[in-house]
Order: structure tokens, then C-alpha cells, then sequence
């Protein structure tokens, strides 16, 4: 049977008992695993908010993992397919698939989110394959999709943001993530960077900080609801800073923060609202 939400003086906030319950905690599972930092962030905000960031987050990892678990293309690319597949039942107002994630995924996606988390799993199809980006636009449209849509929908199903505004935290969030990954991704034999010289890192990083701080400039268009999605930022903006001034350290893989640090600074963005 479909999900549904509930309509009554609960304000549209979706009833969590028996199976949804379960699968909500099922989805908690999987970000905790897959993505600590995304979860701690998560756990921040308040219990209303978990309810819809667990369930898209769980959907990120999934779609995140898909390409990596298997070294035949073909099998990575059915992969994603059952997820596009997911999303258009979703979208189509059906029936859904019974399913861990889909089906608390059902009771906060809209017809909008579902097309940009379609956009999010065909960007995804690059990490299938090992051919470089094309070119910095790119690598810029990856990012854009991959993490800005994340945060597009995340933040959206909170409250009202405009949709530029999540994209550059997201983006933000997703250029971190990249460059720590950097070592990994060469290790893998993959081709990260269009260009990996130190001064074209530093660029890169500048430039996400300018991203960062033309989202920050319109805090006002932002509801308190819908901050609570960049939550999930808190550190991506010492990262950045880090990668700008010592570009070298993305090679040597020594981006981050102490876990003291990553603690503390959560604890005071959560706090405050501050992002």
C-alpha cells in the first residue's frame, strides 16, 4: 500500500508507528553507517525534521554507493535504474514499491523533489566509469547536482528556501567532501580534478567560499525550518578555508577538523541557528 501523510492537527507531519517507525530506523542505521557526520548533523535538528532528513539522506547513500559496489558497469547502471525507477513511482502519485527507504521517502518527496534527486542519480552515473570531466563546468555541474540537489530537497521539505540559496550550501558541503576524498579517488583510479595543480585548488576552494558566503547573504529568505538542512554544512566551511590557504593538504589527504572541534562547532550552529 502507498504511504500516506497525514492531514489532521498534526500540521501534515508525517504519523511515525509500527512499520514506518521501523523504517525510519532503518534509514537512521544507513546514514549513521554510510555517513557519520551527515547523521550527527541530522540528530541536531529536531525530531519533526529527522522524520524527513532520514529518509533522503538514506536515499543519497544508497544512490552514492550504487556504482562502487560491483566493477561491472552494467550491474551499476540497473542499479541506479531501480532507483529512477522508485523516484517515478513516487512521482506518478502510484503505487509505491514496499521498500526500507522508498517508503518513508514517499511521505516527504513531491513531484519537484522527485525530479531533482532524478538529476541527482543521472550525475551519479559518473562515478560508474573512469573517464575524466570533461571540463571545470563539468566537474561544477556534478557537484550542482549531486550535493546542491541534495540540499535543495533536504532543505525544501523543511520549510521555504529558495532553491539558489540551498544549492550553494550544498555545493559548498559537496566541494568539501570532494577534496577530502581526493586520496581515494585517486586510489581508486579515478580522475578528480580537472586540474590538480596547487594554485587551481586553491581556486577551487575560494570559489566555494564565495558560494558560501552569496547563500549567507540572503539568510532572510530562509525559514528557521529549513536552515536546519544546512545543519548538515558545519564543517565545510574551515575545510574550504583549509584547502585555500594549504592546497597541499588535499593531496596528503589532511583536510578536517579535530573530533573535539566537529563537536563543539555542531553543537553551536544547532544551538544558535547559526549557518
Amino acid at each position: 500500500m502507498r504511504a500516506q501523510r497525514s492531514h489532521g492537527d498534526d500540521g501534515g507531519r508525517v504519523i511515525v508507528n509500527g512499520e514506518a517507525a521501523d523504517d525510519l530506523a532503518a534509514c537512521a542505521a544507513l546514514v549513521q553507517r554510510a555517513d557519520p557526520d551527515r547523521f550527527a548533523a541530522t540528530m541536531a535538528t529536531d525530531p519533526n525534521a529527522r522524520e524527513k532528513l532520514l529518509p533522503i539522506y538514506a536515499f543519497n547513500a544508497e544512490v552514492a554507493r550504487a556504482p562502487w559496489v560491483t566493477q561491472e558497469s552494467m550491474i551499476a547502471e540497473m542499479r541506479l535504474q531501480w532507483w529512477r525507477d522508485a523516484l517515478e513511482e513516487i512521482r506518478a502519485g502510484d503505487v509505491v514499491r514496499r521498500h526500507e527507504v522508498v517508503t518513508p521517502l514517499a511521505l516527504v518527496l513531491d513531484a519537484a523533489g522527485t525530479e531533482v534527486l532524478d538529476q541527482l542519480i543521472e550525475a551519479r552515473r559518473w562515478d560508474i566509469y573512469r573517464d575524466p570531466f570533461e571540463d571545470a563546468a563539468h566537474f561544477e555541474r556534478y557537484i550542482e547536482a549531486t550535493a546542491g540537489g541534495l540540499m535543495q530537497v533536504a532543505a525544501q521539505a523543511l520549510g521555504a528556501c529558495p532553491p539558489q540559496v540551498a544549492r550553494d550550501v550544498g555545493y559548498v558541503l559537496g566541494l568539501a567532501n570532494w577534496l577530502q576524498a581526493i586520496p581515494a579517488l585517486e586510489e581508486a583510479k579515478r580522475v578528480p580534478l580537472v586540474d590538480g595543480r596547487p594554485e587551481a585548488v586553491a581556486a577551487l576552494a575560494e570559489a566555494g567560499l564565495a558560494r558560501l558566503r552569496a547563500a549567507r547573504a540572503r539568510r532572510k529568505d530562509v525559514t528557521a525550518g529549513a536552515g536546519q538542512a544546512f545543519l548538515a554544512a558545519w564543517q565545510a566551511e574551515a575545510i574550504l578555508r583549509q584547502a585555500a590557504q594549504e592546497p597541499a593538504r588535499v593531496a596528503a589527504g589532511a583536510l578536517g577538523i579535530s573530533e573535539f572541534g566537529k563537536r563543539a562547532g555542531l553543537m553551536w550552529r544547532a544551538l544558535s541557528g547559526r549557518w
